[in-house]
């Protein structure tokens, strides 16, 4: 029978500094942060038993934890044999989790003093203008050059967003915490990912504003760089919900270049004006087909993008920028039915690199002071 050894063992205490580069894949947190593991043991014959508590029984995440966990606890000279077991949280050590996540208060984590979450509102004016598709691969392009983004798929009625990332997980529950599936490096949450294939979503206005608010609060996303928020077509109830429960999101407006999706698009971008919000910019689909002979055909003819801006800056005040063209290409639509955004798996083609420049220009806009409180000290002589 072997003895195991306690804390007084310097391995132990080695190892449970190896374990603080380990990462729970759902929560981005250190193990040992989120009190994780459970136990620590080295016996007489120098085998290292680590017991790691998963959040519940059947996480999906629990081979990977293991595995990082042994290679982590085998980094530690001096051990015959490393051995990792896991075991599910009880009800008790989950909701000491979320109080842990949550800070220990119910809240928009985006809308605190010091946050640094940048956030954007994707908005059209009306449907069929790819503001969807826009969303994702911006969202992926962000991710791409080593963002923390998330995306929370605002469409109510029309949610396309799991179907986009290829994610077809459910979110997992801690308490009363939702950890958001990922795909492409990107952080997801839909009300499709609670809904059976082929069920509508019946829902009026406070119901969708609600469901905004929860996914704003009680899911946990960490720290975001960027957060993007697909809107639906229009000025509804959803639109108004987002600028009340985000006030710091910044709109930025997808049209096509022909002139009725442009008009249209220029009465959502006014909408700023009642909400106080900023215009990040313009967004300008379907700008042109390029033919095999290099020749580019304007399907949907040329300057929407143009038009708008122009009609928002005289409107708010201020010039608002054409972010970037993105060209009508096949390829585009293809990927969206595949899971794969166009900048994951053609990210040289000219429309993804069309579309990490504009992904980039948002993340680089220098930021405004409004609604952050800022730290100020009187010093008095």
């Amino acid at each position: 029978m072997t003895t195991p050894s306690h804390g007084d063992d310097d391995r132990v205490a080695r190892i449970h500094e190896a374990l603080n580069g380990v990462m729970d894949p759902e929560i981005h947190r250190p193990l040992p942060e989120l009190g994780m593991i459970d136990s620590v043991e080295i016996d007489a014959e120098d085998v290292a038993r680590v017991q790691v508590l998963v959040t519940i029984e059947g996480c999906p995440m629990r081979d990977r934890i293991e595995r990082e966990t042994a290679e982590a606890t085998a980094t530690v000279p001096g051990l015959s044999r490393v051995e990792v077991s896991t075991s599910a949280m009880s009800e008790e050590q989950r909701r000491e989790l979320t109080h842990r996540l949550r800070q220990g208060r119910r809240q928009i984590p985006f809308n605190q003093p010091g946050s640094l979450t940048r956030i954007f509102a994707i908005s059209s004016g009306k449907g069929g203008v790819g503001k969807s598709t826009v969303t994702a691969n911006l969202a992926a392009a962000m991710a791409a050059d080593g963002l923390r983004v998330g995306v929370i798929d605002a469409d109510i009625h029309g949610f396309s967003m799991p179907g986009m990332f290829g994610i077809t997980d459910q979110p997992t529950k801690v308490s009363d915490l939702l950890m958001p599936p990922t795909g492409h490096g990107v952080a997801v949450m839909s009300i499709g990912m609670f809904v059976p294939e082929g069920q509508a979503v019946v829902w009026r206005g406070p119901k969708m504003h609600r469901a905004i608010e929860q996914f704003a609060s009680d899911v946990f996303w960490g720290d975001l760089d960027v957060l993007l928020l697909d809107l639906p077509p229009g000025t509804g109830d959803v639109a108004i919900s987002v600028a009340q429960l985000l006030p710091g999101a910044q709109m930025v407006v997808v049209t096509t270049p022909q002139q009725s999706a442009s008009g249209v698009a220029e009465r959502v971008g006014s909408l700023s004006t009642s909400t106080e919000q900023e215009i990040a910019g313009v967004v300008e689909n379907m700008a042109g087909l390029t033919l095999p002979d290099g020749s580019v055909m304007d399907v949907f003819g040329t300057g929407g993008g143009d038009r708008v801006a122009a009609t928002l800056a005289r409107a708010v005040g201020h010039d608002v920028p054409v972010l970037g063209r993105v060209g009508l290409d096949p390829a585009l639509r293809e990927g969206a039915d595949r899971g794969v955004p166009l900048v994951v798996s053609e990210p040289d083609s000219p429309t993804a690199q069309a579309l990490q420049q504009i992904a980039r220009a948002l993340v680089h806009k220098p930021r405004g002071l409004g609604g952050m409180k800022l730290p100020l000290s009187v010093k008095r002589s």
